[in-house]
């Protein structure tokens, strides 16, 4: 279990925080940011010091006579919930990403498939609206380029709301659909895929971009098959030359335009520098992502039968239908149990 000297030092730091906050000195912000983080695990360590001292209690009357029975019978209940408790105390202290409670960036393209992986790339866009929609964030499109099909050659979001990167980030890898495309009249069933990568929103004081090592270009914006044709030069594309980030943005709007690739673009450093800083977490982009190759695989979503197996964890559900309508709580609550589990491994071990 947790040794009692660490329980202390959190106690401490809690209550100093609690102090230097009603002083008003220091920054406010860092400090009300710290004390909200600890607010749950100084909850849970309250809670398990106060089952702890119960047991103790209870031991202590077995000694007498005249309450010996009711210890007995409080007993068997109060080491009942010893488990659980360490449990919860034991989460509460697992090591915190500091981006969980950031907005995301969800960048969708095909891998291989042609025209049916543009098809499922489009599937998987509206498959994360309707989760952002079902939760309550808000689900913003930033760069769409479609396929004369419909589909989606390359798709960028954000996402806002509470919790969203620590709900989205065990999406990124490559999707993987058996189906028979639309386009296939001898109904044989095709194997596809597409990327996704998943990104915590970068914030100013993240990544701090000088004007000498960026180039802004304006081209003119187009959209599939002729429509949403932009007869100014309004589309943005920006190239990082250190890193040679490429990103575009085709609004209508060239500022917005502007605003939006430095935000994608700040976005994707700040991924790479999380990535060197967190090697167990890691590898580069490329790898994360993957070639969109079948064999680098995350996910199988199964039309035929309505299955959707998710290889990382041996998770296989038969209700794809609702899957795709934006069901992901099962599938994303395993993935952070397990991801928690691991954690713990790695704590007590």
């Amino acid at each position: 279990m947790v040794p009692s000297e660490r329980l202390e030092q959190i106690i401490q730091r809690f209550q100093f925080l609690e102090a230097k906050m009603a002083e008003g000195g220091g920054d406010i912000a860092a400090l009300a940011k710290e004390y909200s983080d600890l607010r749950p695990v100084v909850e849970e360590i309250e809670s398990y010091r106060r089952l702890m001292a119960d047991l103790v209690e209870a031991k202590e009357m077995l000694a007498d006579p005249d309450m010996k029975a009711l210890a007995e019978e409080e007993l068997p209940a109060l080491r009942a919930r010893l488990p659980e408790a360490e449990a919860a105390l034991q989460l509460s202290l697992l090591p915190k990403d500091a981006a969980d409670g950031r907005p995301a960036l969800i960048e969708i393209r095909p891998g291989t498939g042609g025209d049916e992986a543009a098809l499922f790339a489009g599937d998987l866009l509206r498959m994360y609206q309707r989760y952002s929609e079902a939760r309550g964030w808000k689900f913003e499109i930033l760069e769409l380029s479609e396929s004369e099909l419909g589909g989606v050659k390359e798709a960028v979001v954000r996402v806002a709301g509470q919790d969203v990167f620590a709900r989205l980030k065990f999406e990124s890898g490559v999707h993987r659909v058996q189906r028979v495309p639309e386009t296939e009249s001898g109904g044989r069933i095709h194997t596809s895929a597409a990327t996704v990568a998943v990104l915590p929103e970068a914030e100013d004081v993240d990544i701090v971009i000088n004007a000498s090592d960026i180039r802004i270009d304006t081209m003119r914006a187009s959209g599939a098959g002729g429509q949403h044709v932009n007869t100014t030069d309004s589309a943005v594309r920006i190239t990082h030359l250190p890193s040679g980030l490429v990103v575009t943005s085709s609004e209508k709007s060239q500022h917005r335009n502007r605003e939006i690739a430095m935000q994608v673009l700040k976005t994707r450093l700040f991924d790479l520098e999380r990535q060197k800083v967190h090697d167990e977490r890691s590898a580069s982009r490329a790898e994360q992502v993957g070639s969109g190759d079948r064999s680098e695989r995350i996910r199988t979503y199964n039309f035929p039968q309505g299955r959707m197996t998710d290889h990382r964890i041996g998770l296989t559900l038969y209700s794809l239908g609702a899957v795709m309508q934006g069901d992901l709580d099962e599938t994303i609550d395993a993935l952070i149990a397990d991801h928690q589990a691991s954690l713990l491994a790695e704590m007590n071990g």
